[in-house]
């Protein structure tokens, strides 16, 4: 930070000691839309208008001081030059006009001159006029700081806020420069002092040191960043996490391989330090070339804790960066990335988020199939209280119910569907069928048939004064949940609880069945009931099976078109914004090409009267040497 002696205001400096730019270079810079870089991929400078932008949104004005010993020039040089919105808004110059003045240094330093030495002065007195420095001496006094070769660049007139206030803040912190606003606010401050292996996410958005300190994944040894005369640490965000676990991530083109070697990022995830205290951090950080495009970029979406404390880092040099180095473009490389990366973190998660005290999530879902996942059929069959038998009589009413699916039917079409069941109902209902068999068995020597239980059941009761109207193929555990209810035809009654004991139905029942046997002869060949068990889960199963499959294929064919569109999507996206960079790009070049038009227009005008005043001036001499001429023949005559 300096001050402007002029009127006390702050101003920004950079400077750094690599090869400075030549008089020529330094033109280039100054200049909006040229690139000599243009056709060189993945090159810094490539489209000739980051200086300008940047400077200009930190401040309203630039003054740049360059020193070079280049090949071009094939001598020490030195150049300022001036970018000033104040100057041209004030005198309301229609074209970009940018004072630059040179020097060349011989013995000494010398003036050069590339046009008119008029022009030279005149581009000094705007630079004094509408600079911070008041003098020719104070503006060479710069070129002190600066030893062999480098630049140094002054932005003042610093924006302000809507309360007056400098976006920049310059007091916070003697050794940093922050930004005003929102991206600064207590919470953040406090938890940066709270969870020290956190503070790089909690303070990057506002502290240029912290930015700056993660903002290149590797750093040359002779290299060095220093702010506000202390140096800036470089800081690797690996040595923030704990259960690092690296991924290899290798897109897989059209063609099954990578169009090249960088097509391969290496990926490390893990918890960052303090996540055992549940602090909100999350994202990858992001590099290309080195250079860190987007800081803990947030993959996975999903609110709550999902995903919570998990922080990687990788180089993906396959993936194109945008204009202003902040993000990248929207291509198919970048969305095959954000969707490997969310799978990534999900895994994760999934595999160690009980290490650092949550909860899995197999867990939730698995009780949240029992507790809302259950069909009607699964729910057990609730009989009313009017009907429900007592604990005294259960044994009896399953022998009753026993002896009625014992009965072997000779005359009745009417036959009982199967009835697909869990695997978890068709135990508990076998459970209390098999103990009502075993009691039958004990009283009543007769067997029970397969066929007899898929065939309907009926019986005839006189005294029954109840009807419902039902279907015969109402399934078999809900006629054990109602002992009291059998079958007439394709209706069954509620037998009453007066009138008739239990005991009178019970004999009646058991004359029935024996002369049912003896009518029919053998009943047919004995099944076990744990066979009819077991074909019926077997079924149950397969047809899961399928219902399985048919999801997934049915999933499978949604996801594919949902990642077509996405890419005609993204096409689309990409195609409009290469139109909007094809747009800017073109008016840049009009607006270069005009102002080099102007400018030659211009040097062949001052040329044109040159040539003018030196026609006049040969002129004027041959007339005078004519007229001498004349008046020495008159003085020999």
């Amino acid at each position: 930070m300096l001050e402007n002696k002029k009127d006390g205001s702050r101003m920004l400096l950079f400077q750094d000691d690599g090869g400075g730019m030549s008089p020529e270079k330094i033109r280039h810079c100054m200049s909006l839309g040229y690139s000599a870089k243009s056709k060189v991929k993945n090159a810094i400078g490539q489209y000739g208008n980051g200086f300008k932008t940047s400077t200009m949104r930190l401040g309203a004005d630039v003054l740049v001081f360059s020193r070079s010993c280049s090949n071009e020039e094939r001598s020490l040089t030195q150049s300022i030059g001036m970018l000033s919105y104040t100057f041209l808004k004030s005198t309301g110059k229609d074209d970009i006009i940018v004072p630059m003045i040179d020097y060349e240094k011989r013995q000494a330093w010398n003036r050069k001159v590339r046009t008119t030495l008029g022009d030279w002065y005149t581009s000094l007195q705007t630079i004094i006029q509408w600079s911070p420095y008041s003098n020719e001496a104070e503006l060479l006094q710069e070129f002190s700081a600066i030893n062999e070769q480098g630049t140094r660049i002054v932005i003042y007139n610093l924006w302000e806020d809507e309360q007056g206030q400098l976006e920049l803040d310059f007091d916070a912190d003697v050794n940093d420069i922050q930004i005003r606003g929102v991206n600064r606010d207590e919470k953040s401050s406090l938890m940066a002092k709270q969870f020290p292996n956190s503070k790089h996410f909690f303070t990057y958005r506002h502290s240029l040191r912290t930015y700056a300190s993660i903002l290149y994944l590797r750093v040359p040894y002779d290299f060095r960043m220093i702010l506000r005369g202390k140096e800036i640490e470089h800081h690797n965000i690996i040595n923030d996490m704990m259960l690092k676990n690296q991924v290899t991530y290798k897109p897989v083109m059209s063609n099954g391989y990578p169009n090249d070697t960088d097509m391969v990022a290496n990926v490390t995830v893990g918890f960052v330090k303090d996540a055992k205290h549940h602090v909100p951090i999350q994202g990858f950080n992001v590099y290309h070339r080195n250079r860190l495009i987007k800081p803990f970029w947030r993959v996975w979406t999903l609110p709550g804790s999902q995903g919570r404390g998990i922080i990687g880092v990788l180089e993906v040099n396959f993936v194109e960066p945008a204009h202003d180095k902040q993000d990248f473009e929207r291509t198919n490389s970048l969305s095959r990335l954000e969707a490997r990366l969310i799978l990534m973190q999900k895994k994760y998660w999934s595999e160690n988020c009980h290490r650092i005290g949550y909860g899995g999530n197999r867990a939730k879902k698995s009780s949240g199939t029992r507790d809302t996942g259950s069909s009607p059929e699964d729910t057990p069959h609730t009989v009313p209280s009017l009907y429900r038998p007592s604990k005294s009589c259960e044994k009896s009413n399953y022998l009753q119910i026993s002896q009625d699916a014992e009965i072997l039917h000779s005359g009745s079409n009417h036959k009982i569907r199967k009835t697909r069941m869990s695997p978890l109902d068709m135990s508990t209902q076998f459970s209390s069928r098999q103990m009502a068999q075993q009691t039958a068995e004990k009283s009543a020597k007769t067997v029970k048939s397969a066929r007899s239980v898929r065939r309907s059941l009926s019986y005839i009761s006189d005294d029954s004064d109840t009807e419902i109207a039902g279907t015969a193929s109402r399934p078999i555990y809900n006629i054990i949940n109602t002992p009291e209810r059998t079958f007439n035809n394709t209706s069954f009654h509620l037998l009453p609880s007066n009138g008739v004991t239990r005991t009178e139905r019970m004999t009646t029942r058991s004359k029935s069945k024996e002369e049912t046997v003896k009518n029919n002869g053998d009943g047919g060949t004995i099944e076990d009931p744990e066979t009819i068990i077991k074909q019926l889960k077997d079924e149950n199963s397969s047809l899961k099976e399928r219902m399985l499959k048919m999801e997934e294929s049915i999933l499978k064919e949604l996801q594919a078109e949902q990642e077509k569109n996405k890419c005609l999507l993204e096409r689309a996206e990409n195609a409009q914004a290469q139109l909007e960079t094809a747009k800017k790009a073109l008016e840049a070049l009009k607006n270069a090409f005009s102002e080099e038009i102007r400018r030659r227009e211009q040097e062949e005008q001052d040329l044109r009267n040159k040539l003018k005043e030196a026609s006049c001036t040969i002129q004027d001499l041959t007339e005078q040497l004519s007229a001498a001429a004349r008046r020495n023949c008159r003085r020999k005559s």
